[in-house]
This record gives structure tokens, C-alpha cells and sequence, in this order.
């Protein structure tokens, strides 16, 4: 779903102001009279909404719905989804609660929000998970019909929390939703646990009606995705319909809310709503596309990467082929030969498949060909936590082979940044003639937020040229193919495709003799070769690194990843309190820019924030003998940015 912007770009910032504090309370701009009901409409700046409920419920699609209909609306947004690892966790428990959070504003935002406005329990189970998040005074809606004894004890409750005072402090919508769902459904003759299916469109309704949010896109997602059976269309509509109705009618909800379009946040272009895994596989089509190339991915199935492989799946028509192996090993060892074949070749994974696939980086390394390695980062160590996210894989993709074997290292640091980073990657790989790690993770894999559609000629060339023919010649005048002969500028050997005539060569991971590819047991030739492909890494053209230090400040937080949003958040926070300090991100681990050393010792503090025990810090102590102050959480969720700006603060005072 798309939506067009023509205002320029507003300088509105999350935890910009005063208003924004005390995130997150809500924020009122204005009061009115909703026309027709009566009803009070208060106008907001952002709302933070998290849906929770059994696995499943539907949170997750609820969740995506209201965030297209919030995204068409034209709000700036930021969303977390989080579900078990579970396939089917046990109905009711703890650990079967699934709950999508959406943060959306009338300016610009950068994280899904520390804690939640307003809570959607649908039974005792999501409403003990996520009730320490909610702030005093917040709003919780429950489904009622779901509180029965038994299932209040099975996660712990001894008394009802709607009875026994314990809720007091918010503001609680108690709603039988499944049985004003059936009710609404009666026409449709559905069982009683078929139309109960639906509550969770009925929440929805509620919701759209709580919110303004547009209607018409949901009603015409429903027809799609059950255009097979129209009769369970019509009922989910119909459930939708009836949440809409439900609030505009009852008592109990003598309130609704606007939060106005952000066209001031945004250039102008056309967005739409974007994950990290759909842009980052957008971003590898352009890729494909911008270097004439066919894209060829050779992938196992792995939480959270897989949706990259579904994905690039729909897009044969694009010259996209997706190979699903049986094993890790078997899909980067068919990516692989696709690069040797003349591809963009394409693997992805997240941390257990890359210590699988790490002996064929190696031999990548040693071939020098160009290949993607896609590594959606998620909690470990071996299966660890599946559907939650870190960053702790930088130091295996920096170091997880054996012998010296350099891969670049790039990394998105938003959702929408996923699509530009994918593109920096092939450029890397084309250019150099090597395997690249793009580090992505689970949060910014399954997060969205608006993406501006670029123009096409936005996009960069990416094209590259074969090799053709001989490319040497002897003493003796005899023209020769030697494929380890290099480019002067970036080290990069040819790029010979199998079957051209003349280019016949040796591959293999054994060594190969510097020019002529031969193997090689010789000393002096080893350490040439090593050194020339730590050169190549070394000598790759990436960006100096910017900071953004408006006040002179005297210390410096640095990050990388996903961590972009929760630390530019805290920094804003920061500064509102008149606490100077600076901030700078990295995209590039491998190579780091040229300017970091300099960036780094000109400031007498350095805080790393990361998802990790501290990785990158270890990695900019050793290089540039900083003594940067690691600060790390590994609790498989993102920095909250009110407990960020908390611990800058004492790092900076320390």
C-alpha cells in the first residue's frame, strides 16, 4: 500500500520536545466533538498499540493490517512484532503469547516505542506477559469471555485481575469480543469455534474505530486472501464492521483519537509500508537489475531469514531462481557455483547456518568470487532463541573461519535501510571480487516502517565486465589467460564464466599461485596471497563515517546495526535535557571507514551500545587502543530508549 508525499522534510524528532518526555504517555494536542455521536475526539502527536494473544489468534495479522491502514494514512511508524518459537506453543501459557507493538506519530519516529498506550489482551495469558510494559493510567482492553477460572490459573492468577483491584491504575475496557463476534456472525450459520475465529477482526474493528484509522484496505485484504471461500470473507468483514460499530455505539468507549498524517517528516515521493526482509529482498532484485546479472539464491529455511527466500521466490519474473537445499552446506555450496556460472549469487541464514556454511566462505575467499552472505541475526548460542533478536554474530562473520580469510562486513541499521545496504553489499561484491557479510537481524527483519520507493535513476550501476580473453603475455609473446591477474585499483581477479574459450582455469581451495592460478605449496607465494586478499578487503571504497554533534560534546556513543533507532532516540532525550552529546553509526565493520580512528580519539568518551557483550567494542579497543565503555544487553529484545538515555548518562558522568 502506497501513499504520496509532496511536503518537504519537517525536523520534528521522536523525544524531541518537552511533549515527548515522557514516552510514552500519550501526548493531547486538541479536543473536539466527534461529529454525529457526540463522542469527545482527542487529537495525539503518537500512540503506541500492542495487540497480544494466543499464537493463535491473529495478533500478528491484526497487527500488520492496522499497521497498512496507519502506513496508507500517511503516520510515521515503527513496529515489533514478537512471537514464540514455538510452531504451537500450549493454548493459554505464557509461553504461546504472541503480541505485535506499532508506534505511529504525526513526526518523525525511530523505535516501536518503550511501552504500550494501550494493551489488547485477548485472555489472562497475554494480559499477565505484557502487563509490567503498560505505564500507570494506560488503557487495556479485554476479551472478557476468556477469563474463566481455569485458565486464569493456568498462568498463575488466583483471583481475577478484573475483580481484585489489581488493574486500578489503568483504565480497563472489559469486552466480551468473542461473544459479540459470534453474535455479530449468526447470519452466516458458523460454528461457534469457527466465528470465535474472528475476534480478533472485531478487535481490530475497535480499533480503526478508536484510532480513525481507514477501513476500505482491510475490507479489500479480507476479499483477497479468502477469495476462495467469500462466505469467510464476509464474515471476517462483517466481524471488522461490528468492532467499528461496537465502539462507535457503546458507553464505554466515550473517547477516540486522531494522530495526523506526518507529511512533514517525510521528502517527498511515494512510500509504503516495508519490513526489513522485504526491503532487504527488494533491494537485492535492484540489484541484480542495476549489474545485468541473474540473481540465484541457495538457501535452507531458518528462522528469521526465511521470508527472503519466500519472497524472492514470487519474482521468477525478474530472472530470480531460488534454490531450496536439503541443508546449509548445500545452499551456499549452490551459490557458489552460481557465482562461479556468472550470477549475483545469494545465500541466507542466520547464526547456527553460518557456522555451517562457514567452510565454504572460506572457499568463496580463496576463489575470489563475489557472493552475498545474508545473516539475519537472532538470539545463541546453537538454536538459542529463535525468533528473538541480537547481534551477536559481528566477530563470526569478522572471524569465523579457518586461516586468514577477510569478508566485508555491512550492516542495515532500519528496516527500510535493509533495501540500500543489500545494494551497498553487491557493489562490494561485484567491484572486489568477494564474499560479503550484509548483517541484518531479527528486529530489523520483521520491523517496518515507511519506505520512500526510489526512482530508477536513484539507483546505482552495478554492471561488471567478464573477462573476454587472454589477459597476459609470456616471454615468448604466447597471449595467456591468467586468472589471479589483478586490477591495479582494486585488487579484484577476472571474472571468468565456464565455457568462454581461452579461460579454461584451475578452482579449488587449495593455493593458488599469485597470476597464473596454479597450485602452489610455495611459502613466499602463501604470504603474498594472504596479505594481497587482506589488501583487497582493506583497500574497499566505503564512506567516511558522519557524527552528529551539534553542541561540541565531549563524548561520543557509537553503534552499528539495528541499534540505530533506540540510540538516536536516547540521544534526542539527551539533548532535550540539555545533556550534549554525539552520536555516530557505522554501515561498514569491514573495512571501518578511514576516519574512525580520528573521529574516535577526538572525543575523551566512547559509549558502544550493542545487543552483544560487547563486539564491536572489543574490536575498536584492538584496532585503535580506544577505550571505548561497553554497553550491552542480550535479553532477545532492542534497547528500550528511555533505559538507553538512562545508561549514556551515567556513562558519560562515570
Amino acid at each position: 500500500m502506497t501513499s504520496q508525499v509532496s511536503s518537504p522534510a519537517g525536523q520534528a524528532g521522536e523525544a524531541g520536545g518537552a511533549q515527548h518526555a515522557q514516552e510514552p504517555q500519550e501526548a493531547v494536542v486538541g479536543e473536539q466533538r466527534r461529529p454525529g455521536d457526540g463522542k469527545e475526539v482527542r487529537r495525539l502527536d503518537r500512540v503506541i498499540i500492542r495487540f497480544a494473544g494466543d499464537s493463535g489468534d491473529g495478533m500478528q495479522l491484526t497487527g500488520d493490517r492496522f499497521t497498512s491502514e496507519t502506513a496508507s494514512f500517511g503516520n510515521d511508524l515503527s513496529t515489533l512484532p514478537n512471537f514464540p518459537a514455538e510452531i504451537r506453543a500450549p493454548a493459554g501459557t505464557l509461553p504461546g503469547v504472541s503480541s505485535f507493538q506499532l508506534h505511529f506519530a504525526d513526526h518523525d519516529i525511530l523505535t516501536p516505542g518503550d511501552a504500550p498506550n494501550v494493551l489488547v489482551a485477548m485472555n489472562p495469558a497475554a494480559l499477565k506477559a505484557n502487563i509490567a510494559d503498560v505505564p500507570r493510567g494506560g488503557e487495556i482492553i479485554v476479551n472478557t469471555d476468556e477469563f474463566a477460572k481455569r485458565a486464569m490459573a493456568k498462568v498463575g492468577y488466583e483471583t481475577s485481575p478484573l475483580q481484585d483491584g489489581s488493574l486500578d491504575a489503568y483504565r480497563v475496557h472489559e469486552v466480551p469480543l468473542t461473544t459479540l463476534t459470534i453474535e455479530a456472525l449468526k447470519e452466516f450459520g458458523l460454528s461457534r469455534k469457527e466465528a470465535g475465529r474472528s475476534k480478533n477482526m472485531f478487535a481490530l474493528g475497535l480499533l480503526s474505530w478508536m484510532y480513525h484509522r481507514p477501513t476500505e484496505g482491510t475490507e479489500r485484504f479480507l476479499r483477497r486472501k479468502f477469495a476462495k471461500s467469500p462466505a469467510i470473507a464476509e464474515a471476517n468483514i462483517a466481524a471488522f464492521r461490528a468492532g467499528w460499530n461496537f465502539g462507535e455505539t457503546t458507553e464505554d468507549f466515550a473517547v477516540s483519537y486522531e494522530v495526523a498524517p506526518a507529511s512533514s517528516a517525510f521528502p517527498p515521493g511515494t512510500y509504503r509500508n516495508i519490513s526489513g526482509n522485504l526491503a532487504l529482498s527488494y533491494g537485492l532484485i535492484a540489484a541484480a537489475r542495476q549489474s545485468d546479472l541473474p540473481l540465484y539464491l541457495g538457501s535452507y529455511p531458518i528462522t528469521p531469514a526465511s521470508d527472503i527466500l519466500h519472497e524472492l521466490s514470487r519474482h521468477k519474473n525478474f530472472g530470480v531462481r531460488t534454490f531450496q537445499a536439503e541443508d546449509e552446506i548445500a545452499g551456499i555450496g549452490a551459490a557458489l557455483g552460481a557465482a562461479f556460472g556468472g550470477s549475483l549469487a545469494v545465500t541466507t541464514t542466520s547464526g547456527p547456518g553460518v557456522a555451517l556454511k562457514s567452510e565454504t566462505i572460506g572457499l568463496a575467499v580463496s576463489l575470489e568470487l563475489p557472493l552475498l552472505v545474508v545473516d539475519i541475526q537472532r538470539g545463541g548460542p546453537s538454536t538459542g532463541l529463535p525468533t528473538k533478536t541480537e547481534q551477536a554474530d559481528l566477530l563470526q562473520a569478522m572471524y569465523g573461519r579457518n586461516g586468514e580469510a577477510p569478508v566485508p562486513v555491512v550492516a542495515p541499521r532500519t528496516p527500510a535501510d535493509c533495501f540500500d545496504a543489500a545494494l551497498d553489499a553487491a557493489r562490494i561484491a561485484l567491484a572486489y571480487r568477494t564474499p560479503v557479510f550484509l548483517l541484518s537481524d531479527g528486529y530489523l527483519a520483521n520491523g517496518s516502517e515507511p519506505w520512500r520507493i526510489p526512482e530508477l535513476d536513484e539507483l546505482p550501476d552495478l554492471r561488471v565486465q567478464f573477462a573476454g580473453g587472454p589477459n597476459h603475455e609470456l616471454a615468448d609473446g604466447t597471449e595467456v589467460f591468467w586468472p589471479y591477474k589483478r586490477d591495479p585499483h582494486t585488487l579484484a581477479r577476472p571474472w571468468a564464466v565456464p565455457g568462454t574459450p581461452g579461460l579454461e582455469h584451475r578452482i579449488g581451495g587449495i593455493e593458488k599461485q599469485d597470476g597464473t592460478g596454479n597450485i602452489s605449496y610455495d611459502p613466499a607465494n602463501h604470504d603474498f596471497m594472504v596479505r594481497t586478499r587482506q589488501a583487497k578487503v582493506d583497500g574497499i571504497a566505503v564512506p567516511e563515517v558522519e557524527v552528529d554533534d551539534p553542541d561540541g560534546a565531549r563524548a561520543l556513543v557509537l553503534g552499528w546495526g539495528s541499534t540505530y533507532g533506540p540510540i538516536t532516540a536516547a540521544v534526542r532525550r539527551l539533548r532535550a535535557a540539555g545533556v550534549p552529546i554525539a552520536q555516530a553509526h557505522l554501515r561498514h565493520l569491514n573495512p571501518f571507514p578511514a576516519n574512525l580512528g580520528e573521529v574516535l580519539r577526538s572525543y575523551d568518551r566512547v559509549v558502544v551500545p550493542e545487543m552483544n557483550l560487547g563486539q564491536l567494542a572489543t574490536l575498536i579497543r584492538a584496532r585503535y587502543l580506544v577505550d571505548a565503555h561497553s554497553h550491552t544487553q542480550v535479553n532477545g529484545m532492542p534497547f528500550k530508549a528511555e533505559q538507553l538515555a538512562t545508561a549514556l548518562k551515567e556513562a558519560i558522568d562515570d
